[in-house]
C-alpha cells in the first residue's frame, strides 16, 4: 500500500482535501506506514526508468469494486423457507438493497452488480478485462475477491473450466488475453503462485518451499519474494498445468458451509516484460528534452530501448467465516483464526485509507504486505465482491458489502514504469562489435588467403622463371657445345678438303705430268725400248686410269661431303634460328613473369597498406572508446564529487527534517552504493551518468519539497491548534442537534439469528409503526447530522472529548458517541479507536446520572456486535454492568444497563462468564424498579439466554440444566407470565419458558413450580401462533406427558 515512481498524477477523492488525499508510502518504521504529505518525493524503483500519470482523469486510479450474488443451494432453499430475501438487487441502476427487516432497509451503488445468472465471461470483461489491459500497456493491477466462505470466490476467480470452456476464471481468461497480446520473441511472461496459509507463505507449484521470507526496498517499499519459483509461460495448456499443480497443492477442507472451503489465500503473481517499439509509443510528447537527448546518445546516433514491467495480482482471499456457523474445530479452527486475523488486518487498512489516515498499519499481516500496492499504491485495483442471498447470513453480507463501500473510496495513483533497455542495448552492440570484429577477421583472411596465393604463384612463377632460365642456360650450352663441335668438325672437314684440294692438285700435276710425258712418249724407239715403254706406259696408263678414278671418286665424296656439310651447317643455322626464336619467346616469357610479378608485388604493397589502414581504424576507435572511457569516468567522478557536496547540503536539512533522517540517509547510502557499482561497469557508464543527474535534480527538488512540507507542517499544527480552539463552537452545534431526552438513545434490538428471532423485532402493530414514523425520521435526520459531523471532525476528536474536564463537554460527547454507536457501520470502528474504554471508563467515575445513562445506552449499542461483545465482557464490562444494576435507581439508566445486558445474553460462548460476573442476577434484580420498560428489556434478555441454550441443546454442544434456574428466573417468568404490563414483555416470557421447558434437564423444575399449566395456557392463550405452536410441539414431548395424564 505504497508505490514507488519519479513522475505521478495524484488522484484523489472529491471528498477529501489535498492534504488528506496525498499518496501513501511505507516508513518501514514499527507497526504502521507513514504517508507523506505530496507525492512529489516518490521515486522509481530504478533509476534508469520513466513514469507517467494514467492521463487527467482522477477517476481512473479509484478501485473499482463489483458485486456478485450467488444462486440459492438446497441448504438455502430449506433453511430460509420461512425467511424473505434480504438482497434485492437492482442492476440496471448498480445498486444493491439489503432489507434489515420488512419495513427497514440500505441500498448501496456499487461499480457493477452481478445476478445469479451472470456468466463467467461478463464478469471478466468487467470487472478484470481493463486490468489486463492495463498490465498489457506497463501499470500493475489486482483482482481480489472478498466475501463469506462459500459465496463462490474461487468459482469465479480460479475455475479451471476443463469441462466446459465457458465455465472459466478470471485467471485463465487473463493469461489467453495477456499470452494473446504479447511476443514470445521480444516479450515475456513468467509467474508464481503462492498461498498465504496461516501466516506462512508457501509456493503452491513447489511445495517443499514453505515460509518464504518478504523482502521490502527500504527505498521504495517494493515488495519481492526471493525465495518463490518463476515459471516461465510458453502457451496457454503451460499455464493450466501450472494452475492444476498450484490448485492441487492448496488447503481446502470440508465445513458445514462450504464442501470445498479454502483455507489458505492465493495469490497469483503474472510478470510481463514487453519491449516499446516506436510506432507503438505513445507518450513521446511527454519526454522532456534531456531524456530525448539520453535516448539518442548511443554510439551511432541508435535509440536505447525501452521496455515496459508491470505484474498483475490475482487474490482469491479465503472467506471469512464464524465458527458457530462453519463448525470449525481442531485444525479447521486454528485456519480459521488465522484467516479472521488475516482478513481484520485487511479491513483495518482499508478503513484506513477510506478516510486518509495518516496511519496505515500494513504490518499487522504479511496479505497487507503483499498488497500494499493494491490499495493506496500505484496498482489499477478492482475488487469483486461475493455475497449469498440467505438471510441467514445478514450480519456477514453486511460486513462484505461494508468493506466494498469503503474499498470504493480508496483512490489508487497509477503510474507507467518505463525503463531503458541497457542490458539489450549492450547486448546490441557486443553483438555489432562482435560482427564487425568477425568481419575484420574474415577480411584479414581473405587478405591473407589473397597474399600467400599471390605469394604462392609469385613462387611458381619464380620457379618457373628460375627453371626457364636454367633450361635456357642449359640449352644455351648444349648449343655452343654443339656449335664449337660442329666448327671443329667443319674446321677439320675444311682442312680435310684443302687436304684433298692439295692432293688433287698433286694429281692433277702428276696427271699433267703424265699427260706431258704421254705425249713425248709418242716418238718412235727402238723395239726393246718400245717394249719397255710399252710396259711402262700401260703402268702409267693404268696408273692414270687408277688415279683419275680415284679422283672423281674423290670429287664425288668431296661432293657428298660439302652438301652434307651444307645441308648440316644449313641444319644448324636452322636450329639457330629456331634457338633465338626460342629464347627471344622465353625472353618475353620471362618479361611477362616479371611483369606479373611486379603487379603482384603491387597488389601485396597495396594489400598491405589496406591492412595497415584497417588497423589505424581499429586502433583510432579502440583509443576513440578508451578515451570515452575515460571521459565518462571523470565526468563520473566530477558526478560522484557534486553528489558529495550534495550530501552536505542534505546533512543541513536534516536538522529540519529529523523525521525523515533514516529514509534520506538510506537514499544517499543507496546512491553510494549505486555508485559503486556503477564504476564496476564500465559499459553502462554513460547510461548511469543520465541516471544520477536524474537523481541529483530529484535530490534537489526533494530537498525544496521537504523544506516546503516543513513549512506546510508548521501551518497545518497552526491550524489545528485553531481547530482545537473552535471545538467548544462545534460542540455547541451539537447541542442543538443532540436530543436531550433520553429515548433516542435507547439500545436497537438484536436483529441477527442471535435474538429471539425474527418474531421478537415485530413489536407493535402497524398502527403503532405508523405513529412512530415521525419519530424515527427525526432520529434518522439527527444521526445523518451527526454522522455528517463526525466526518468533518472526526472519531478520535470526539472519543477525545469524553475524557474532558467540562462536564456539559463530556456529556455531549457522549450523546454524540451513543448515536454513532447506534449505527452498524461504527460499532466496530469506536471500539478499535478506544471509544469502548473510554465508555466503561465513565461508568466507573462518573457520578453524573445523564453521563451514566447515556453511556450505559452507548455500551448498549456497541454490545449488538460480536466482536464488541467479547471485548466488553473480557475487559471487566459484565461486572461494571451488574455493579451498576444495583448502585442506580433511575429507571433511564437501569433500562439502558438492562438493555447492554440483554445484548450479551444473545451470545452463548458469554453466558458461564456472563453468570459468574452476576449479569443474570443484576438483570433479574432490575425488575425492583416496576417500571415497564425495564421489565421489557430484562425479558428480553431472558429470552435470548434461553433461546441460545435451547439451540445448544438441539445441536448437541450443550448438556445440563440451563443456568437461570439457579438464580429462580423460573418462577419469576412464571409468576409474570399472565401479568406482565405489555403484550412485547409478556411474548418474551412466553418465548423464554417454551425455550426452557425444551430442556428435558428442567422437565423436574417445571413440573414442580407449575410450568407445565403455564405451558399449557400459552398452548391455549398466547396471541402468537407461532408460540402457541412452539408450546403445543413442547407438551407433546415425553418429560411432561406424564404431567398432562395427571392432571387430566
Amino acid at each position: 500500500m505504497g508505490s514507488n515512481s519519479k513522475r505521478q498524477l495524484p488522484l484523489s477523492s472529491s471528498s477529501s482535501s489535498s492534504s488528506s488525499s496525498s499518496s501513501r508510502a511505507a516508513s518501514g518504521q514499527g507497526n504502521v506506514a507513514v504517508r507523506p504529505k505530496t507525492p512529489a518525493s516518490r521515486r522509481s524503483v530504478t533509476p534508469n526508468s520513466r513514469v507517467h500519470s494514467n492521463g487527467d482523469d482522477s477517476d481512473n486510479g479509484r478501485v473499482r469494486v463489483a458485486v456478485r450474488v450467488r444462486p440459492r443451494n438446497a441448504d438455502d432453499l430449506l433453511s430460509d423457507a420461512d425467511f424473505a430475501d434480504c438482497v434485492e438487487l437492482q442492476p440496471e441502476m448498480r445498486r444493491l438493497k439489503l432489507r434489515k427487516n420488512n419495513w427497514s432497509s440500505e441500498s448501496y451503488r456499487f461499480d457493477e452488480v452481478f445476478t445469479e445468472s451472470a456468466s463467467q465471461r461478463r464478469v471478466y470483461e468487467v470487472v478484470a478485462n481493463p486490468v489486463v489491459e492495463s498490465v498489457l500497456n506497463g501499470y500493475n493491477g489486482t483482482v481480489m475477491a472478498y466475501g463469506q466462505t462459500g459465496t463462490g470466490k474461487t468459482y469465479t476467480l480460479g475455475r479451471l473450466g476443463n469441462d466446459d470452456a465457458s465455465e472459466r476464471g478470471i485467471m485463465v481468461r487473463a493469461l489467453e488475453d495477456i499470452i494473446a497480446n504479447t511476443s514470445p520473441t521480444s516479450d515475456s511472461v513468467e509467474i508464481s503462485y503462492l498461498q498465504l496459509y496461516m501466516e506462512s507463505i508457501q509456493d503452491l507449484l513447489a511445495p517443499e518451499k514453505v515460509n518464504i521470507p518478504i523482502a521490502e526496498d527500504p527505498r521504495t517499499g517494493e515488495v519481492t519474494l526471493s525465495g518463490a519459483s518463476v515459471v516461465k509461460i510458453r502457451d496457454i495448456e503451460h499455464f493450466l498445468q501450472q494452475l492444476q499443480i498450484g490448485e492441487t497443492n492448496r488447503h481446502a477442507a470440508n465445513t458445514k458451509l462450504n464442501t470445498e472451503s479454502s483455507r489458505s489465500h492465493a495469490i497469483l503473481m503474472v510478470y510481463v516484460r514487453r519491449s516499446v517499439h516506436e510506432k507503438h509509443e505513445k507518450v513521446e510528447d511527454e519526454i522532456s528534452s534531456q531524456e530525448k537527448f539520453t535516448r539518442s546518445d548511443a554510439p551511432g546516433g541508435s535509440r536505447i530501448p525501452i521496455v515496459r514491467k508491470s505484474k498483475l495480482l490475482i487474490v482469491d482471499l479465503a472467506g471469512s467465516e464464524r465458527v458457530d456457523k462453519s463448525g470449525s474445530e481442531g485444525q479447521l479452527l486454528e485456519e480459521a483464526k488465522f484467516i479472521n486475523l488475516s482478513l481484520t488486518s485487511l479491513g483495518k487498512c482499508i478503513n484506513a485509507l477510506a478516510e486518509n489516515s495518516p496511519h496505515i498499519p500494513i504490518r499487522d499481516s504479511k496479505l497487507t504486505r503483499l498488497l500494499r500496492d493494491s490499495f493506496g499504491g500505484s496498482a489499477r485495483t478492482s475488487l469483486i465482491v461475493t455475497i449469498g442471498p440467505s438471510a441467514r447470513h445478514h450480519a456477514e453480507t453486511t460486513s462484505t458489502i461494508m468493506f466494498g463501500q469503503r474499498a470504493m473510496k480508496i483512490v489508487n495513483m497509477l503510474k507507467l514504469k518505463e525503463e531503458f533497455d541497457y542490458e539489450s542495448l549492450c547486448r546490441k552492440f557486443e553483438k555489432q562489435v562482435d560482427q564487425l570484429t568477425e568481419e575484420i577477421e574474415r577480411q584479414q583472411k581473405l587478405r591473407k588467403n589473397d597474399k600467400d596465393e599471390m605469394e604462392k604463384r609469385l613462387r611458381e612463377c619464380q620457379d618457373s622463371f628460375a627453371e626457364a632460365e636454367k633450361n635456357l642456360v642449359t640449352r644455351s650450352e648444349f648449343l655452343e657445345k654443339e656449335n664449337t663441335r660442329l666448327e671443329l668438325e667443319t674446321k677439320d672437314a675444311l682442312n680435310e678438303l684443302n687436304h684433298q684440294r692439295d692432293l688433287n692438285v698433286l694429281m692433277r700435276d702428276e696427271v699433267a705430268s703424265l699427260e706431258m710425258s704421254l705425249k713425248h712418249s709418242k716418238k718412235p724407239i727402238t723395239l726393246t725400248f718400245i717394249g719397255k715403254a710399252s710396259f711402262a706406259s700401260v703402268n702409267s696408263i693404268t696408273l692414270v686410269c687408277q688415279y683419275q678414278l680415284e679422283n672423281s671418286t674423290y670429287q664425288q665424296v668431296l661432293a657428298d661431303t660439302t652438301q652434307m656439310y651444307e645441308e648440316k651447317i644449313a641444319e644448324l643455322i636452322k636450329q639457330l634460328g629456331d634457338e633465338h626464336a626460342r629464347s627471344e619467346t622465353a625472353e618475353e616469357q620471362l618479361d611477362a613473369i616479371k611483369k606479373l610479378l611486379s603487379d603482384s608485388e603491387q597488389k601485396i604493397q597495396q594489400q598491405k597498406t589496406e591492412n595497415s589502414t584497417y588497423q589505424k581504424v581499429l586502433a583510432d576507435t579502440t583509443q576513440m572508446y578508451e578515451k570515452k572511457i575515460k571521459d565518462l569516468t571523470k565526468q563520473l567522478e566530477d558526478e560522484h564529487a557534486r553528489l558529495e557536496g550534495a550530501e552536505e547540503r542534505l546533512d543541513e536539512a536534516k536538522n529540519f527534517l529529523s523525521g525523515h533522517q533514516k529514509s534520506m540517509q538510506d537514499e544517499i547510502d543507496e546512491l553510494k552504493m549505486r555508485l559503486h557499482e556503477m564504476g564496476r561497469h564500465k559499459e553502462l557508464t554513460v547510461n548511469e551518468l543520465q541516471s544520477l543527474k536524474s537523481e541529483l535534480i530529484d535530490l534537489l527538488s526533494e530537498k525544496a519539497m521537504l523544506t516546503g512540507e516543513l513549512h506546510a507542517v508548521n501551518q497545518k499544527l497552526s491550524v489545528e491548534e485553531k481547530q482545537r480552539k473552535t471545538i467548544e463552537n462545534e460542540l455547541v452545534r451539537l447541542k442543538t442537534v443532540v436530543p436531550e431526552n433520553d429515548h433516542d438513545f435507547e439500545d436497537k434490538k438484536s436483529y441477527t439469528n442471535r435474538s429471539i428471532g425474527q418474531e421478537s423485532s415485530t413489536f407493535g402493530t402497524r398502527k403503532d409503526l405508523h405513529k412512530s414514523n415521525p419519530s424515527r425520521e427525526t432520529t434518522s435526520s439527527q444521526r445523518a447530522t451527526i454522522a455528517k459531523i463526525c466526518e468533518e471532525v472526526g472519531l478520535q476528536k470526539i472519543l477525545a472529548l469524553l475524557t474532558s474536564e467540562d462536564l456539559d463537554v463530556q456529556i455531549h460527547a457522549v450523546k454524540v458517541v451513543a448515536n454513532l454507536a447506534a449505527e452498524d457501520i461504527n460499532q466496530e470502528k469506536i471500539a478499535e479507536e478506544g471509544g469502548l474504554d473510554a465508555l466503561m471508563l465513565l461508568l466507573r467515575s462518573s457520578k453524573n446520572i445523564t453521563i451514566l445513562r447515556v453511556a450505559s445506552g452507548a455500551i448498549a449499542n456497541l454490545a449488538m456486535n460480536e466482536l464488541n461483545q467479547g471485548l466488553i465482557i473480557s475487559k471487566g464490562g459484565g461486572q461494571l454492568l451488574a455493579n451498576m444494576a444495583f448502585k442506580t435507581d433511575d429507571p433511564q439508566t437501569l433500562r439502558m444497563v438492562a438493555g447492554a445486558i440483554a445484548n450479551l445474553c444473545g451470545n452463548e460462548k458469554l453466558h458461564v462468564m456472563l453468570k459468574e460476573e452476576g449479569g443474570i442476577k443484576a438483570l433479574l434484580g432490575m425488575v425492583r424498579s416496576g417500571n415497564s420498560d425495564v421489565i421489557a428489556q430484562v425479558a428480553r434478555g431472558l429470552a435470548n439466554f434461553a433461546k441460545c441454550e435451547s439451540r445448544g441443546i438441539i445441536q448437541g454442544h450443550r448438556k445440563g440444566q440451563s443456568l437461570l434456574i439457579e438464580d429462580g428466573v423460573l418462577t419469576w417468568l412464571i409468576s409474570n407470565c399472565n401479568t406482565a404490563a405489555s403484550a412485547s414483555t409478556r411474548r418474551h416470557i412466553e418465548l423464554a419458558l417454551c425455550h426452557l421447558a425444551q430442556n428435558e434437564n428442567n422437565g423436574w423444575d417445571f413440573k414442580s413450580s407449575g410450568g407445565v399449566r403455564e405451558l399449557k395456557r400459552i398452548a391455549a392463550e398466547s396471541t402468537r401462533e407461532d408460540i402457541r405452536n412452539l408450546a403445543k410441539k413442547i407438551l407433546k414431548s415425553t418429560p411432561f406427558q406424564a404431567e398432562i395424564h395427571a392432571e387430566l
